[in-house]
């Protein structure tokens, strides 16, 4: 079976649709990691961080609804030449599902796609980060309880205030519903831990079936999303790439001509319309570049960490020189299997530590016992240096 990997025709590859769909994350983890580093000098930006969902949810609904009104593409998949095109199936019996213009016909996007392209691109990955956020503190605390365990006495519990008498007579409406709003919330984060997991995977095997039903040429929806608001993604034509920009200027002539009001008033309107519109054109440069910069500084310091967590190999050290013999020591054999002291095949051979040189146990037994030196270098010496060789070499 063949794969396309080239760029002819309308149909994006698969890398196309991949690295479109990776680009948030990637603008994502810049943006995260450029006001970390602008946090270390400004403490106040960590009051971002804390809301990281929040403020790249909204920055991301900022983007896609105006890349979706101008282009009718994501901000993803505008940056590579794609475009989102409605489709209207034809299915015909005993047949399968091809490309030709008599069983798919592609129209332009309708308002309620669009709205819920949106829907799909920021409020469901905002949803999923913040149920992986709510899951990994529940694994978190179940992980705490299980190692320390979790004490049975509450605050809020009935009998804890005035020995469990007067406890509910002490509590106010208020607090009592506050201890419900608390439990509820409670039960459900519990639910969310529990629940998770089966719903993250679900996902993952149905977005790995699309995307290898894509890549296999099987269907023309590269996930299950577009499959749902019945959207493919095409390649752009040049005609449409060129139209573009004047596509973007007749909608921003249309919204200053809705201006009502004082002529002061429209120029003011105008102004500010002009100011958000060159903000949002440097944003989309900026974010390119912050995705550029990020992937430059993510390829630096992989490469730095594996050279330094690379095991270096060093040669081995070269073996120490030879013990000198002693003048007055007993001369070594030429036989080197032959023990110094009594001149016989070596039996039982020993080594002294302190020299190296190999004899007869009970030779260097007796000697060493005697006279507490190595009979060849004279090296002060001991019995227990010295060491039983299994092997004779």
């Amino acid at each position: 079976m063949l794969f396309q990997v080239g760029g002819q025709g309308t149909r994006p590859t698969f890398f196309e649709m991949s690295a479109a769909q990776q680009l948030p994350s990637s603008l994502r983890a810049a943006l995260t990691y450029s006001f970390g580093v602008l946090a270390l000098r400004r403490p106040f930006i960590h009051k971002i961080l804390d809301y990281e969902d929040e403020f790249f949810a909204l920055l991301m609904l900022v983007l896609e609804t105006h890349s979706l009104r101008t282009t009718d593409a994501s901000f993803a998949e505008s940056l590579y030449g794609l475009r989102r095109r409605g489709v209207r199936l034809r299915l015909k019996k005993n047949s399968k599902l091809t490309d030709s213009g008599d069983e798919i016909h592609h129209t332009g996007l309708e308002k309620r796609q669009k709205v819920l392209s949106v829907v799909f691109l920021v409020v469901l990955p905002y949803m999923k980060s913040k149920l992986q956020s709510i899951y990994n503190k529940e694994r978190e605390a179940t992980l705490q309880a299980s190692l320390w365990g979790v004490s049975d006495e509450r605050l809020d519990e009935p009998d804890y205030l005035d020995g469990g008498g007067n406890s509910y007579g002490l509590r106010s409406n208020s607090d009592v519903e506050a201890s419900t709003r608390a439990r509820l919330i409670k039960r459900l984060k519990k639910t969310i831990g529990a629940c998770y997991p089966w719903i993250h995977a679900g996902n993952e095997g149905l977005s790995f079936a699309y995307q290898l039903l894509y890549l296999l040429d099987a269907t023309g929806f590269y996930c299950a999303g577009l499959h749902a608001l019945g959207i493919h993604v095409c390649r752009a034509t040049g005609q449409e790439l060129m139209d573009t920009s004047s596509r973007i200027s007749k909608i921003r002539s249309r919204e200053r001509e809705r201006l009502r009001g004082p002529p002061w008033l429209k120029a003011l309107q105008g102004g500010l319309l002009r100011c958000a519109y060159a903000v949002l054109d440097y944003a989309q440069t900026g974010l390119i570049a912050a995705v550029f910069f990020f992937k430059m500084m993510e390829w630096w310091y992989q490469s730095a960490e594996e050279r330094m967590s690379a095991p270096t190999i060093y040669p081995p050290p070269p073996p120490p020189p030879p013990p000198k013999v002693a003048k007055e020591g007993i001369p070594l054999p030429p036989d080197r299997t032959l023990c110094p002291l009594c001149s016989q095949k070596r039996a039982n051979p020993s080594v002294m530590a302190v020299s190296g040189f190999v004899f007869c146990y009970t030779c260097i037994f007796k000697y060493v016992n005697q006279y507490k030196r190595c009979p060849v270098t004279l090296m002060p010496a001991t019995v227990e240096q010295i060491r039983r060789l299994f092997h004779d070499m």
